[in-house]
């Protein structure tokens, strides 16, 4: 690990006034410490946020929720509103990582955190997203568990969060705070597709904070769930995962909101998918015609052409459960 300095930031002036000079925030550091640990990273400076007051949970007047971004996966997950009011999100941060770790990471960090990749955290291995310009080692490499939606000829990387899965399905928004002051960006927006750019992944500008997420207010009788396929059941990251909320009113599907993960470079939000299911009546055959439109624009690699009957199968099972006819 490389020398670095730590400072400590009580209030938002500070630590933007750190960020600006450099300065790398960090909470509960279970990502941005191992890669550091690795060398991936090497920041100067690491500017401590946990002081900072954004650790609340709260209803919005319209009905949505709003998280802080330094509330605790586990906070999060047993959270009275969070799992009443979007329980695919509790069950996704429930199905995130061990619980010693959900004790220490953050939403905002969660959703910041950067891939999984063995060829980026090996910095003997050629990869774009951490040495822009020196080529992609998953492209011709073991890439069983790599992207098959949204890729680039520079990368191929997944992202790792289940909670990002959950939020881009419900289409939450990100609060972030700067210099400029305070904007909002659709999750949508937030975490960016490699393109060219692969060491560019979320719309931030220098020194931006993070201060919470926001799921806007949903139609309500609202079911939702979420669904991760793995390696094994403890402590792996998704081959496939879905995260699925349906409004179902006098019989017919009002609403959809439908996303994957393990699969995409960024959680992948599933339109086709949803558009399918919109003024149809819960049944097999509508889950089944729905989820084949799942991996539309996959484009596999050598290794990994199971993920895409993989996903299609896994978006409909999760229909299936969340729909109520299994």
């Amino acid at each position: 690990m490389h020398p670095f300095s730590y400072t400590r930031v009580s209030d938002t002036r500070e630590a933007l006034n750190a960020g600006r000079r450099g300065g790398r925030y960090i909470a509960g550091g279970t990502t941005l410490v191992d890669l550091m640990r690795e060398t991936v990273e090497r920041p100067e400076t690491l500017v401590d946020i946990t002081g900072l007051p954004l650790s609340e949970i709260t209803v919005t007047e319209r009905g949505g929720l709003r998280i802080g971004a330094l509330v605790t996966l586990s906070e999060a997950a047993a959270h009275a509103k969070v799992r009443t009011l979007c329980p695919v999100v509790s069950e996704a941060l429930e199905l995130s990582a061990s619980a010693q770790l959900r004790n220490m990471a953050t939403i905002g960090g969660n959703i910041m955190q950067r891939t999984r990749c063995t060829y980026f955290r090996d910095v003997t291995a050629d990869c774009n997203k951490r040495d822009p310009g020196s080529g992609c080692a998953a492209l011709h490499g073991v890439n069983r568990t790599h992207a098959i939606l949204g890729t680039s000829d520079a990368c191929v990387a997944t992202h790792p969060s289940d909670a990002a899965v959950a939020f881009a399905a419900l289409e939450a928004q990100v609060h972030l705070l700067g210099p400029g002051g305070t904007r909002q960006v659709p999750f949508a927006d937030f975490l960016l597709r490699p393109g060219s750019t692969p060491q560019r992944e979320q719309a931030l500008s220098k020194s931006e904070l993070i201060t919470a997420v926001e799921i806007p207010a949903l139609p309500r009788p609202l079911r939702s769930g979420y669904l991760k396929v793995r390696d094994r059941q403890s402590y792996e990251f998704a081959l496939t995962s879905a995260a699925v909320a349906l409004h179902v009113r006098n019989g017919v599907i009002r609403e959809a909101k439908v996303a994957a993960g393990g699969v995409g470079t960024v959680p992948w939000k599933l339109p086709a998918v949803e558009q399918h299911l919109l003024g149809e009546r819960p049944s097999g055959a509508i889950w089944s015609s729905a989820a084949a439109k799942a991996a539309d624009g996959a484009r596999p690699l050598r290794h990994n052409r199971f993920k895409v009957e993989l996903l299609k199968r896994t978006v409909e099972r999760q229909l299936r459960v969340v729909g109520g006819t299994k």
